[in-house]
């Protein structure tokens, strides 16, 4: 649903070599405003260290290209296509801020009467390859003809103001003026450029942030080339080192979102104030400087500033007869408008909506609450476009059916609505039901009855700012649309953070392998009557340099979702095998077992990679112990028993993690070909409610021909538990802990008999 708040997880910090490049940056600028460094020194040093900071991490880029990520459900296809781009982009990038760096770095060797045409040629190349390497910007959908001439309109006067800046204060003897006047309007339209990308709705996309620093790169080499054309004091070049520094920073961390597998950063509303207040304030201060010089006014900044005037008027006329404009800070509540457009039928737009939270938040009483409706998709299910627009159109009656005449309905789209309402949030939560019951009803369109799912997220309107409320509603909704569907899920901040780790996550995962994140240890399995090793559990480990150690338990469902489970099960699986090829040169005989999940074993090359490994290594079968767990076997149970029967025809050896002890798994084994059964601790504890059921589980056991390992023995009292029982078995931090290759090898060399 594409609701606008600001995503504050998103939003880039500065990380420790950004901090010290920039505060190398401010000490070079002030030494040379002092005039204790040659101001060329200062642009050379400040450019060619932010340039090499920029091109190294854009060199990265390169070096590892990430992969297509999978399909998630808050990315559409376009937007998929979109999230990887091709490897010349980042190539480009990095030559173009190169070429900058390079321009700058060399200024101070040139002979003065050549430094100009060195800056043209650098800022010549550099434009080349920005033009050429930026990514393509996201599709938006085509806003309305009214929209569009307002922001043409806006564009105009914020240029003009820009324009006429550049012009008064660019040196006047140092230029001829048709030269003065075109460096201005390019400075005027960079300037500009800047402005509407990182005002825009698109401005937290990598390619607006690229674009941003191609524009601020160029803006600071034209300066740069200006300066050195005429007679203008040398420490005036010191006023490109900003530009330049923070162009060649914000293109290399918008390359970096725009190449890495990200979801596409909901579209915030445009930040109109910046576009009406930096091209006046810069016009007034340049005004302000020319007449402190005592210059008269002349003609071409005349002209400009009477040129200001059209676009001024004409856009205010537009706001004047806008309905989606704020009349003022004391706009009505919500259910007091006259002629709402939700009462007559239209859906207010994402200006109204924010609105009319804030009108909820400044009341006397704060009060209410903003649902957000995630709705499966009719269009793939409807029978055209006709039976789509007929089934939205449902939806919209159904959902006015159900909300309060006080309460805003807002942004229906293919997907999803918002409404706003006073009530308190135990009453929002039961209007979240009441809609999703009548939009879960069946649906009659052209081709029969269609069923919808829905997932709503509910958000007090107390809790922070008009858009910290959408921002709060929307993480909700996803949480509602990751569990299911059909439910109303509410915002706290634990769910927050949840959403966020999830989201990193799903950043950070594609790529891991390639980029050697991933280790195994192991942990050894013990014979709990000679408390002898009999072999070890590999047990993956993903070592981030972001999110720090992350448990197979946290990113492997994520895993899952981006289809990458496979790549993982190869590499882990060759690992483990390398590492017990290893061990079993000398004279230990161990096994190793290698965890999987159901979908890694049931597809159709599991049997056969997994003896081709075998074979590249050398090593016997039966020292191979293959796990999956129980709980996850039902749903495919005829494929598994297929692929575990597949295994045992090699030799493998298999094994069924985390046994329930329940009526229905006992049931089920006698279905499954394994040769050893893992349990819990709570079978094996005394104090434990199941500890009866061990004697079950061993007695089907020892019927079936299976070995019983104890896992997760963390104390003496377990291990004595587990031995009493009869299982043969354990394994646990009170047996061994979990350790690297290096130190398992010096654990087994306490047990110079280890060989089973």
């Amino acid at each position: 649903m594409p609701l606008a708040y600001p995503q504050r997880a998103s939003i880039p910090r500065p990380t420790l070599p950004d901090t010290l490049v920039l505060a190398a940056v401010a000490l070079l600028l002030l030494a040379g405003a002092a005039g204790r460094v040659p101001a060329l020194a200062v642009v050379a040093l400040a450019g060619a260290a932010s340039c090499a900071l920029a091109g190294a991490r854009l060199s990265r880029l390169i070096a590892v290209p990430p992969p297509t990520p999978a399909p998630v459900p808050t990315r559409s296809r376009a937007a998929r296509r979109r999230a990887a781009p091709p490897r010349r982009v980042a190539v480009l990038l990095d030559a173009a801020v190169v070429t900058a760096g390079l321009t700058a770095a060399v200024l101070p060797l040139a002979e003065p009467g050549r430094r100009s045409a060195v800056v043209v040629s650098g800022l010549a190349a550099s434009a080349a390859l920005f033009v050429a390497g930026l990514p393509p910007a996201a599709r938006r959908p085509r806003p309305s003809a009214r929209v569009r001439l307002r922001g043409a309109v806006d564009a105009t006067a914020a240029g003009l103001g820009l324009v006429l800046a550049g012009w008064l204060l660019l040196p006047r003897d140092a230029l001829d003026p048709p030269v003065r006047f075109a460096v201005a309007v390019v400075l005027g339209g960079l300037a500009l450029a800047v402005l509407m990308v990182l005002t825009g709705p698109q401005r937290r996309t990598g390619a607006a942030r690229c674009r941003g620093g191609a524009a601020l790169t160029l803006s600071g080499l034209v300066v740069l080339a200006v300066l050195q054309t005429g007679t203008a004091p040398e420490r005036a070049a010191l006023v490109s080192v900003p530009p330049l520094v923070g162009g060649v920073l914000l293109t290399a961390a918008g390359a970096r979102r725009a190449t890495r597998p990200e979801p596409d950063p909901p579209a915030p509303p445009t930040r109109v104030w910046p576009r009406a207040v930096v091209p006046a304030a810069a016009a007034v201060a340049a005004v302000g400087w020319q007449l402190r010089d005592g210059g008269p006014p002349d003609l071409t900044a005349v002209l400009l500033a009477l040129a200001l005037a059209p676009p001024l008027v004409l856009r205010d006329l537009l706001r004047a007869h806008d309905p989606a404009q704020p009349t003022g800070p004391g706009d009505p509540p919500v259910g007091h408008r006259p002629a709402d457009p939700d009462r007559s039928g239209a859906p207010v737009d994402r200006p109204a909506l924010l609105r009319a939270l804030a009108a909820l938040r400044n009341a006397p009483a704060p009060a209410g609450a903003l649902l957000v409706v995630d709705l499966d998709g009719p269009g793939p299910a409807s029978d055209g476009h006709q039976g789509r627009e007929d089934v939205l159109a449902e939806v919209l009656r159904r959902a006015r059916a159900v909300v309060g005449p006080r309460d805003l309905l807002a942004d229906v789209t293919a997907t999803g609505f918002a409404v706003v309402t006073e009530v308190g949030p135990v009453l929002a939560y039961a209007l979240g039901t009441r809609l999703l019951a009548a939009l879960t009803e069946p649906y009659r369109a052209a081709g029969g009855l269609l069923r919808l799912r829905a997932g709503i997220g509910l958000a007090e309107i107390g809790n922070g700012g008009p858009e910290d409320v959408l921002r709060q509603a929307d993480l909700a909704r996803r949480r509602a649309v990751q569990l299911g569907r059909d439910r109303v899920e509410w915002y706290d901040a634990y769910l927050e953070e949840q959403l966020v780790r999830r989201l990193d996550l799903e950043r950070e995962l594609p790529g891991a392998v390639a980029r050697g994140e991933f280790d195994l240890v192991y942990q050894p399995v013990l014979d709990l009557t000679d408390r002898q090793p009999v072999g070890t559990e590999a047990l993956l480990r993903w070592r981030s340099p972001v999110l720090g150690t992350v448990l197979p338990a946290e990113f492997l469902p994520v895993a899952e979702d981006l289809d990458i489970v496979g790549e993982l099960g190869c590499w882990v699986l060759d690992r483990a095998c390398r590492q017990l090829a290893a061990w079993s040169a000398g004279s230990r005989q161990l096994w190793m077992a290698v965890n999987v999940t159901v979908r890694e074993l049931t597809s159709p090359d599991f049997v056969p990679r997994t003896a081709a490994v075998l074979d590249a290594y050398g090593l016997s079968p039966d020292r191979l112990v293959v796990e999956v767990a129980e709980p996850r076997v039902g749903a495919e149970l005829p494929t598994v028993v297929a692929r575990l029967a597949g295994l045992r025809s090699l030799g493998v050896r298999t094994a069924l993690d985390d046994f329930r002890a329940e009526h229905a798994s006992l049931a089920q084994l006698r279905r499954l070909p394994i040769d050893l059964l893992k349990v819990g601790p709570q079978l094996v504890d005394p104090a434990d409610p199941q500890r009866p059921l061990i004697d079950v589980v061993v007695n089907v056991g020892d019927r079936l021909g299976l070995d019983i390992v104890a896992e997760e023995l963390e104390s003496a009292s377990l291990v004595d538990g587990a031995r009493g029982a009869g299982c043969r078995y354990g394994q646990g931090f009170a047996l061994a802990r979990p350790a690297t290759a290096e130190r398992v090898e010096a654990y087994f060399e306490e047990f110079p008999s280890a060989s089973r």
